[in-house]
């Protein structure tokens, strides 16, 4: 059962015009991906993050250019309407929020460093894998950690699936994200025992990584303003 969120009770102060921003970036650039057609794998496996390719001869062979282009590059791509769909739904949900606290550079300074974090720490767990790994959740589980800093008592109307019945509901943010980063920690978890370096799935830790990393920066970096009302139950 997976929560899908709907929208926040945040009274925001400010437009929250990076988040839109990244929104129509990786829409457009999904666009581009499917009129690529034969040529796509190719994009992806270029500008995918591919663990095995992390080792020092390979690093020492395509330079520093070798190593961040496609950590970044890959934010930007994703595999299926789905996987954009539910990646932008989690930004416009929790993103708006986080850069009405901190201000666009310091919202765009989560979203990336998260980002980076989160392929990070694919790499390192997943060492020989030759998948390349594609999307932008890393990146936004670093902006639900800040959220998870900033408004736990947060309201969030929530889609719990139910069979073919969707029940609507109001959680705290706290309770949410919690029951989302257990799903993610329990699931890499497991994963760790039986991945393969040829099969393809959901890259669990990079969830871990940028959610962590999130939590970190919230709590470092100083807010552009006081925090936002918050409805509380």
């Amino acid at each position: 059962m997976v929560p899908i969120p709907l929208h926040d009770h945040i009274r925001r102060r400010t437009f929250w015009v990076y988040t839109l921003a990244i929104i129509i970036t990786n829409v457009l650039t999904f666009l581009y991906e499917l009129s690529l057609g034969r040529h796509l794998n190719a994009v992806i496996f270029q500008f995918g993050i591919i663990p095995a390719h992390y080792s020092p001869s390979y690093l020492a062979a395509v330079g520093p250019s070798g190593f961040v282009v496609p950590i970044f590059a890959s934010m930007f791509l994703h595999g299926s309407w789905l996987h954009l769909i539910g990646n932008m739904l989690f930004l416009f949900v929790f993103g708006r929020s986080i850069e009405d606290r901190y201000g666009s550079l310091k919202f765009l300074l989560i979203y990336f460093a998260s980002g980076f974090g989160a392929a990070v720490t694919h790499i390192a767990l997943n060492a020989g894998s030759r998948v390349p790994t594609i999307g932008a959740s890393g990146a936004i589980a670093g902006v639900l950690g800040a959220y998870f800093v900033c408004f736990p008592s947060a309201r969030i109307t929530t889609l719990i699936p139910l069979f073919i019945i969707f029940w609507k509901v109001e959680l705290p943010a706290v309770l949410l994200l919690g029951y989302w980063f257990l799903i993610q920690f329990v699931t890499g978890f497991q994963m760790l025992a039986i991945q393969s370096a040829t099969e393809g799935g959901v890259a669990w830790w990079a969830h871990v990584g940028g959610f962590l990393i999130g939590v970190l920066l919230a709590f470092v970096l100083r807010p552009a303003r006081r925090a936002a009302t918050v409805e509380v139950f």
